[in-house]
């Protein structure tokens, strides 16, 4: 070959390698277009691990926004960071958990220690906002944000605040480990209906099909006491659950029956199927009349499939235990709650919560092309047609929702109507029988005739 034939070769080679580093740099590096999280870990160490933590720093970088800037490249933070997950710990892009050293806040969230970084899905996005639009107590804020990991870059991330109790978070009174005082033990806790086995967990039997597993977060330690009383307690809540008579059960004497229909409506509007299998969190804080209360929300989903009936009872390629709900949708006042605060949110905040979604999802669309190319993901599917696919399924799962608002088991159209008839008497029984015109303290029927001359009969729960 001649020199000058030698030369192109060789300036051919070189032009060839330097489009495959522009490639490989274009398919593996952060767009900017969201924060950027670097996390180094000591020595660069793999994170393997769900229960150990590693030391290491971080900084966030945000183009967009730098006030959202926490450190520096040539200043970073210390954290410590570990895996979590169940089923998605098995999957090559890995969620974590991440654990400051100092309280920060951060991409706008109220200070904190505890975060996740979950796999940005768009269900998460939609599902954790349809909590605040549905007013339930305290639910997670998430940040999308790329994430760069001991120099690799791993994608689109949800950056998510934990369900712990805490000021930030969920600002309730929080029980202490090892707690031996009985006037105590039944307030500030925080737990979760579980469908994976804990450590950390009580098992009760639910019915003769399956078990009921309580995972409890906060306390996390227990005296041989706290774990009597939630024994106890769980077990008297499935059986007035269960009871058959549900006008004279008394479960909404343990268990606060508005925010449980509002927990209900988002699960069936998601259609999530986990909703009542795991991930099924309740918190009591300590008043007067605590309550169990349903939420905070965690680990949601949405099937996109035809909905033809009540999720629960709908079939998943998996295997799924649906506690409590097949109960609770038999009970008169659950349904009549979950109308009443059906009745706030269709139609009127409807599309306001289809413009959020529209809003928080469709910005990080050139990352979500970096995060495919980044795992290999063949998918066509541009992060504008999963969110309109996604949204024609939640408007569908509305739509049928709004049609077959639950009744109970002995429920008429009366019932439901009773609001378009003058009421001409009231009286109120007690478990007893004894009749009022007041309520009694504790359980009472309230009995409601109309002019008509039809009849009206609802569970109330009174406390003073």
């Amino acid at each position: 070959m001649s020199p000058l034939g030698t030369k192109l070769l060789i300036i051919g080679k070189m032009a060839l390698i330097i489009v495959m580093l522009l490639i490989t740099h274009t398919m593996s590096a952060q767009t900017g277009t969201l924060p950027v999280m670097h996390i180094e870990t000591q020595g660069h160490q793999p994170v393997t691990s769900k229960t150990q933590y590693i030391p290491g720093t971080y900084y966030i970088i945000d183009d967009q926004n730098p006030d959202n800037n926490v450190g520096s490249e040539a200043e970073p933070m210390d954290l410590e960071i570990r895996g979590r997950g169940n089923s998605s710990w098995k999957a090559d892009k890995k969620p974590y958990k991440i654990k400051l050293a100092e309280k920060t806040k951060l991409l706008g969230m109220k200070k904190h220690r505890h975060w996740a970084l979950l796999k940005f899905y768009e269900p998460t996005v939609a599902g954790m906002q349809l909590g605040n639009v549905m007013g339930m107590d305290w639910t997670p804020s998430t940040k999308p944000l790329e994430v760069v990991l001991n120099g690799d870059y791993i994608g689109l991330y949800l950056l998510t605040e934990t369900n712990r109790i805490g000021k930030n978070r969920l600002d309730i009174y929080e029980q202490p480990n090892w707690n031996h005082d009985m006037y105590s033990i039944p307030y500030g806790w925080l737990v979760e209906v579980d469908n994976y086995a804990d450590p950390n967990q009580i098992r009760i039997p639910e019915n003769d099909k399956w078990t009921l597993r309580i995972t409890y977060h906060s306390p996390d330690s227990l005296s041989r006491s706290q774990e009597e009383w939630l024994t106890d307690e769980f077990t008297a809540i499935n059986t007035a659950i269960y009871e058959e008579d549900k006008i004279h059960s008394t479960w909404e004497q343990q268990i606060d029956v508005d925010a449980m229909a509002r927990y209900f409506i988002i699960q069936e509007v998601l259609d999530n199927s986990d909703g009542f299998h795991g991930s099924f969190f309740l918190h009591k804080d300590w008043t007067d009349s605590a309550r169990w209360v349903a939420g905070p929300l965690w680990d949601l989903a949405c099937n996109q499939r035809l909905k033809t009936d009540y999720t629960f009872r709908m079939k998943t390629s998996y295997g799924f235990i649906p506690h409590w709900i097949g109960e609770l949708i038999k009970d008169e006042d659950f349904c009549r709650a979950v109308r009443s605060a059906w009745s706030e949110f269709y139609p009127h905040e409807v599309q306001s919560w289809m413009d959020y979604i529209d809003e928080h999802i469709l910005l990080c669309g050139l990352a979500y092309e970096q995060d495919k190319a980044r795992w290999h993901y063949t998918s066509q599917e541009t992060l504008q047609d999963r969110t309109n696919r996604l949204k024609t399924s939640l408007l569908a799962n509305i739509e049928w929702f709004n049609e077959h608002l639950p009744v109970g088991m002995t429920a008429s159209i009366n019932d439901i109507n009773a609001d378009n008839k003058k009421v001409v008497k009231v009286e109120y029984l007690n478990l007893a029988g004894m009749r009022n015109s007041q309520p009694w303290d504790g359980v009472n029927l309230k009995v409601t005739t109309y002019d008509d001359g039809s009849t009206s009969t609802s569970k109330i729960v009174v406390t003073h």
